[in-house]
C-alpha cells in the first residue's frame, strides 16, 4: 500500500515548546533519554551533560546556513585539512594538531579525524566533482577531544567537533567508543555541511529527516567506497564500530533494517521505522529527525539494491543532484521522491533502469513519486529555549 505524506501534515501544527536542534549532533537525543532513564549515576550525569552541551550551539549552524559566507573558515586550493585538539576543554579550534601534508601523530582521534574527512572530500571530488563543502574550496576543520566524557560529535556550521566516548569511565561502563572511529559518522556530519550549503533543509519534521537521511546516505557511501564494497556486499549500519562491546547492536541505525540496529537494557530498542504507515510523531528530536530518517533511508538502500554494484554511482548521483539542485529548505519525503524519480529520468533516461529502481525504493516505503502534495508546508516555527529541553525530555519526577 502507498499512503501519500499529505495526511502528515497534522504534525507540524505542534507546541512552540519544542527545542531546537540546530547543531547536528550524531547520538539522537531518543538515546540519551534511555541512557538517562536505564543506565547508572554516572552513565544518567553523562547523558544529561551531553545534551546540554551539544544545545549550547543551538541556533549558530542555522544562523551560518542562512549566512554561508560567514560559515568559512578559509578557502584554499585543493584538499586542505587542519585537525585541532581541545585537550578536553571547550574553546574551538583548539590548538593545532595536524595540518595538511604533515605525518600521522601518533594519536588515534586525531588521525582518523585527518583521514576521514580526507576521503569524504574525495568522494565528493571525484565522484561529483565537487570542491570541498562549500562547493567552493573550504578547508576542512575538525577538533578531537572535546571535553571530557562528551558522548557525541556535531558539525557546528564552521567545523566538524569529536567527543572521545566513554574511555574516562570505569570499563564495566562504557557505551561508547571515541566518535572518529567510525568512518561514516564523520562523513555524515561533514554531509550536514553540504545540506547547509545547498537544499538548506530545515531541521524538523520531514524536511529534517530528510536532513539527517542525506547525511546517513553519504556516510554509508564513503565507508563502501574506501572498503570497496558493492551495494550487496556493504551491510549499510550507521556508527558501526562505535558501540563497545557491552551494548547489545551493530551500530546507530540500519539502513538496510531501520528499527534492528540495537536492542539494549540502557540504549533501548532502535525506533526507527522503515515505512510510512510507522511514521512517528514525537514532540521531541524536533519532531522525530533522527527517527523518521529510516524511512528514505530505507528508500535509498532498495534504490541501491535494485541497480546493484557501487551505490556512489547511479544512486548517490541522483541524491547528490537532488541536494544540490533541487531540494528545498521546507521539501518532504513526498518531494524527495518525485524529485530523485524525476532526476533519475534526466540522468539516465526516462524509462530507465536507474528512474525504475528509484519507483520501486520510494514505492517499498509507502510513497508515491506521483504524489501531489508540493512537499513544501508550512511547518510551524520551533523556538523553545534550550532550558525547556531536559523538562521536555524528562518530565517532573521522572528520573531519579
Amino acid at each position: 500500500m502507498i499512503v501519500s505524506t499529505a495526511g502528515m501534515r497534522s504534525a507540524n501544527r505542534r507546541s512552540a515548546l519544542w527545542p531546537q536542534h540546530h547543531v547536528n549532533c550524531f547520538i539522537p537525543p531518543h538515546m540519551l533519554k534511555e541512557i538517562a532513564e536505564r543506565g547508572s549515576p554516572a552513565r544518567r550525569d553523562r547523558a544529561l551533560k551531553t545534551l546540554l552541551v551539544s544545545e549550547q550551539f543551538r541556533g549558530q549552524r542555522e544562523a551560518l546556513t542562512g549566512l554561508p559566507g560567514l560559515a568559512t573558515r578559509a578557502l584554499v586550493v585543493g584538499k586542505q585539512r587542519h585537525v585541532y585538539d581541545a585537550e578536553y576543554g571547550s574553546t574551538l579550534p583548539g590548538r593545532l594538531a595536524r595540518a595538511e601534508g604533515a605525518p600521522a601523530t601518533g594519536d588515534p582521534a586525531a588521525d582518523e579525524a585527518y583521514d576521514g574527512s580526507g576521503v569524504t572530500y574525495d568522494l565528493y571530488r571525484d565522484v561529483y566533482e565537487r570542491n570541498s563543502i562549500d562547493g567552493g574550496g573550504m578547508r576542512l576543520d575538525s577538533t578531537v577531544h572535546y571535553q571530557q566524557g562528551y558522548d557525541n560529535a556535531f558539525w557546528d556550521g564552521q567545523q566538524m567537533v569529536y567527543g572521545d566516548g566513554d574511555e574516562d569511565l570505569p570499563e564495566a561502563e562504557r557505551l561508547f567508543n571515541r566518535f572518529t572511529i567510525a568512518l561514516d559518522v564523520i562523513a555524515h556530519e561533514l554531509t550536514h555541511g553540504v545540506t547547509q550549503y545547498e537544499a538548506k533543509l530545515a531541521y524538523w519534521d520531514q524536511s529534517g529527516a530528510l536532513n539527517e537521511s542525506f547525511s546517513d546516505v553519504f556516510g554509508s557511501l564513503v565507508r563502501q567506497r574506501v572498503l570497496g564494497q558493492a551495494a550487496d556486499e556493504a551491510d549499510w549500519i550507521i556508527g558501526a564500530g562505535l558501540f563497545t562491546p557491552r551494548v547489545d547492536g551493530v551500530g546507530i541505525r540500519s539502513m538496510k533494517a531501520p528499527g534492528t540496529a540495537y536492542d539494549d537494557p540502557v540504549l533501548g530498542r532502535d525506533p526507527q521505522p522503515a515505512h510510512i504507515r510507522d511514521y512517528k510523531q514525537v514532540d521531541y528530536d524536533n519532531g522525530g529527525v533522527h527517527i523518521n530518517s529510516g524511512i528514505p533511508n530505507h528508500a535509498f538502500y532498495v534504490v541501491a539494491r535494485e541497480l546493484g554494484g557501487n551505490a556512489w554511482e547511479q544512486a548517490g548521483r541522483i541524491w547528490y543532484v537532488a541536494l544540490r539542485d533541487r531540494l528545498e529548505a521546507r521539501s518532504d519525503f513526498a518531494a524527495a521522491a518525485r524529485i530523485t524519480h524525476a532526476l533519475a529520468g534526466e540522468l539516465y533516461g526516462a524509462g530507465s533502469l536507474e528512474q525504475q529502481a528509484v519507483r520501486a525504493g520510494w514505492a517499498e516505503v509507502g510513497i508515491s513519486v506521483e504524489g501531489d502534495d508540493t512537499g513544501n508546508g508550512k511547518s510551524g516555527c520551533l523556538t523553545a529555549p534550550a532550558a525547556a529541553l531536559a523538562t521536555l525530555l524528562w518530565p517532573p519526577g521522572k528520573v531519579g
